[in-house]
């Protein structure tokens, strides 16, 4: 083979080497032992905390009704919220019925798919509530006030709501699992932090031995900070298997003395999957952002400086995905799912709380362009910037030998 290596084949060059090093240095073990410090990170979130219990304990009610009766029930929810605040559950829509069309609330809740926390059927007139024996009566009132509200009646005069208590298996509301997506917003958010903070100290030592000039003129400046990124990457995901490895120890020497999380509307194998998924580009996308202020830093103090406000804008990027998460559909959520730096957490928690899929699939490739949007806005910048060897540069280098060409002519 002649000339330069591929971007792809450079980059797993330089994947390789940085594995191999960081692995196999002494400095790997003490690495080892730092999820012991940032715990106390979690318990700076207790105000998201509070939050999450408060819609943990508010009910969410599924309606499915003809289509007339669930607007009409739609909208007397609207009117009375803004008075009752709280003390009114939730109202979500689960099926508009054609005419015709028949639906069993039973079979649905007891399937714990719909994600709510009762089902509403029948008509405005005739209430029929299906839920949980140990809180359905407490909802009665309630939903015959907004029955009632929905028929234009009199206060004096509301529908008689029936009940039909059923079971099914524990951990299907989004309520219960509201506490899955907090605990995985979290877990992921610290080991992001945690974790992303090696990509500085590694490209700023090799600034410091001019070894990363040595490599950018020997590959492409993409496949340097390519490789970097996915070797750092594969030593994180190093260390979650040996911490993962000892957290499974713990968990079946306690055995049932541990509390156990709520099942994700996902299931948990598709949950855990999606985990590490979410997890690589959270780290992709953070790391790609550290990658270039290192490139553009000269000292550990420059890093310092310029890496704090990083920090701490991510900070607030996990706290927005934390409340996005307890007002599903809102502008607040949209928002976090769009925005790259919060869609992983902000899709974490919607698969703890909703069963689609296909929402996953489109997040992914949104977050994979980004990465590779950034990545390579900080492989130019190091171009230009350190390197000296942008557009503008070789403009001028052409200009020059032009000039000299010019001169020697005329000579």
């Amino acid at each position: 083979m002649t000339g330069r290596l591929s971007t792809l084949a450079a980059a797993l060059v330089i994947a390789r080497r940085d594995f191999g090093a960081i692995l196999f240095s002494r400095a790997f073990f003490f690495f080892l032992l730092g999820p012991l410090f940032p715990v106390i990170v979690g318990a700076m979130a207790g105000g998201v905390g509070q939050r999450v219990q408060q819609s943990v304990d508010l009910p969410v009610i599924g309606i499915a009704m003809a289509g007339d009766d669930v607007d009409a029930m739609v909208d007397a929810h609207g009117r009375l919220s803004d008075s009752l605040g709280a003390t009114l559950p939730a109202l979500v829509v689960l099926k508009r019925l054609d005419p015709g069309e028949t639906y069993d609330p039973v079979a649905a809740f007891s399937a714990g798919k719909s994600g709510v926390s009762a089902i509403l059927g029948g008509t405005p007139a005739a209430p029929q509530l299906v839920g949980a024996s140990e809180r359905i009566d407490a909802w009665r009132g309630p939903v015959s006030l907004l029955a009632a509200e929905a028929l234009g009646r009199t206060p004096h005069a509301y529908p008689d709501v029936s009940t039909n208590a059923v079971s099914r298996p524990s951990g299907g509301d989004r309520g219960s699992q509201l506490m899955t997506a907090q605990a995985a917003q979290t877990l992921l958010f610290l080991l992001t932090m945690l974790l992303a903070g090696m990509v500085l100290s590694n490209l700023v030592e090799e600034k410091a031995n001019k070894i990363i000039e040595i490599l950018a003129a020997a590959i492409p400046m993409d496949a340097v900070f390519f490789g970097k990124l996915f070797a750092m990457l594969a030593v994180s995901m190093v260390g979650i298997a040996v911490w993962g490895l000892f957290g499974t120890l713990l968990v079946i020497a306690a055995g049932s003395a541990l509390p156990s999380l709520p099942s994700p509307a996902v299931g948990w194998p598709m949950f855990l999957a999606l985990g590490v998924v979410y997890f690589a580009s959270a780290y992709l996308l953070l790391g790609s952002v550290f990658l270039a202020i290192g490139s553009l830093a000269t000292t550990v103090r420059e890093v310092q400086t310029l890496s704090m406000p990083v920090t701490m804008m991510q900070l607030m990027v996990f706290f927005l995905a934390s409340y996005a998460m307890t007002q599903p559909g809102s502008a607040t959520e949209l928002f976090a799912l769009a925005f790259p730096f919060s869609s992983p957490f902000a899709m974490m928690a919607r698969a703890a709380q909703e069963p689609v899929l296909w929402t996953h699939a489109a997040a992914i490739a949104w977050q994979a362009l980004w990465v590779v949007i950034l990545v390579r806005t900080g492989a130019r910048l190091f171009r230009t910037r350190v390197m000296k060897s942008g557009p503008a540069k070789v403009k001028q280098d052409r200009k020059r030998l032009w000039n000299k060409r010019r001169e020697a002519a005329a000579a």
